[in-house]
């Protein structure tokens, strides 16, 4: 009797272990399951036409909600659109959708926390910040790249570009000046030359200021700076000449390997010593376009000018575009980018794949964005033509809304704006943050 007792307890000793093996692994392969459900779908999700795409999103969101969280609150509009259109194919369909657009740039602790609880809230994001999207949720995996079928068959996107991850819209901020007393900028170096101090916002509070300032030691900018440093009069070459010469041994120490990247350091250092911290964009312009104003300048959202209030004080006829002017050399400001992706622990993956697509192959879908100069979908056909925004009555009323288009301020002979790159963003970070924020100093 002993011998059985003690073969019956090592017999359920090891049911109980091997149970209990069985179960993790049951929870780990459920677990990894779910991920790979994700992932599984947007393979699927990428093969279909968007008609495909919103029958599924139908299928699975009846009833439901899906939650979106964005750093634009234009994607609550888009989200309104996208329902409506659901509801055009299915007259029943009762599915919603939820935005919300985090302050304080508090979006990747959000979306982090969902992703590592038990419970998941969000579906899919509109992010921006290359830097941060790259080192915190790219190269975690935390979210997914999802590309649509009708966007990468349509005419004129830029799948390199654009495609990884995948892009809604760049944005861009330019260069302007009051141009009421007579101040001259026709070189991006005039607007770090001495006693000049533009508006801008803090590199440390808005993050895309920050990532400008790394991408301009990417050596293709490194040579458009030193192209405009050539370009100035001799005299203020011999202002600006002993500020390169003293950052020329930070080249290496940085990791640079342009030999231009000294005239892109010099333009860092006085940028960032001589720039006038501001609060946000908004504030910016409403300063800029006052007869008060008169000389000053500022590197902002270029949007921002489509709110004007014309009156006796203020009047977009104050403000130029400083890359629209003739002759004028050098950068003509910077583009960042927001990102769609899907959410790697997504409860409706066909929903935020059909709304990704939406957004980005329809014009319903990126109308939120297109109606305002200044912000330009990873799709050429779904951007409005902003060219005349500035005319009234056939006359050219407002040059500074004449917005000449994506392609005119990429190009080389353009506004040869300096575009944001994740990686490189995220690779420079670690070598570059402290030494632009010893430069800054208290201003922040």
């Amino acid at each position: 009797m002993k011998k059985f007792l003690a073969s019956a307890m090592a017999i359920l000793m090891v049911s109980t272990l091997f149970a209990g093996c069985a179960n993790k692994n049951k929870a780990a392969n459920d677990k990894a399951g779910s991920q790979n459900s994700v992932e599984s779908i947007i393979a699927q999700a990428e093969k279909m036409s968007n008609d495909e795409l919103f029958k599924k999103a139908i299928e699975e969101s009846k009833g439901k909600t899906m939650y979106g969280i964005g750093n634009s609150s234009r994607g609550a509009t888009a989200g309104t659109n996208f329902i409506n259109k659901l509801k055009s194919i299915d007259p029943s369909y009762d599915g919603k959708i939820e935005w919300s657009q985090p302050k304080d740039n508090s979006i990747f602790t959000l979306l982090t926390s969902d992703i590592q609880s038990a419970q998941h809230t969000y579906s899919m994001t509109l992010i921006q910040d290359g830097n941060q999207i790259q080192s915190k949720m790219l190269n975690t995996g935390f979210l997914k790249n999802f590309i649509p079928k009708d966007w990468a068959s349509a005419n004129g996107v830029d799948q390199k570009a654009d495609g990884n991850p995948f892009a809604l819209q760049y944005i861009n901020k330019v260069f302007v000046f009051n141009n009421l007393g007579g101040a001259k900028y026709n070189n991006c170096w005039d607007f770090v030359y001495k006693d000049v101090h533009p508006l801008f916002m803090g590199v440390n509070s808005e993050p895309v200021g920050k990532n400008f300032l790394y991408m301009l030691t990417e050596s293709k900018y490194c040579d458009v700076m030193k192209a405009a440093f050539d370009a100035l009069s001799s005299d203020k070459q011999a202002y600006f000449q002993p500020i390169i010469d003293s950052v020329a041994g930070d080249v290496s120490k940085l990791g640079l390997t342009s030999p231009n990247a000294k005239y892109s350091l010099a333009w860092i250092k006085l940028w960032c010593q001589q720039y006038n911290k501001q609060t946000d964009d908004g504030p910016i312009c409403t300063q800029l376009v006052t007869k008060s104003a008169a000389n000053q300048c500022a590197l902002l959202v270029y949007s921002k000018f489509r709110s004007v209030e014309e009156s006796a004080n203020s009047s977009n006829k104050n403000v130029t575009v400083a890359a629209y002017q003739e002759g004028y050399q050098g950068i003509g400001g910077f583009a960042y980018k927001h990102y769609l992706q899907v959410v790697k622990t997504a409860p409706l993956p066909w929903t935020a794949c059909a709304f990704i697509a939406y957004m980005t192959t329809e014009k319903d879908g990126y109308a939120a964005w297109g109606k305002d100069m200044g912000s330009y979908c990873s799709n050429p056909n779904l951007i409005p033509d902003h060219s005349k925004d500035g005319y009234v009555n056939g006359v050219n009323t407002y040059p500074v809304k004449n917005d000449k288009g994506l392609s005119w301020w990429l190009s080389s002979d353009g506004g040869r704006l300096v575009v944001e790159d994740p990686v490189y963003c995220s690779k420079m970070s670690t070598k570059m943050s402290d030494w632009i924020d010893s430069l800054v100093g208290n201003k922040g």
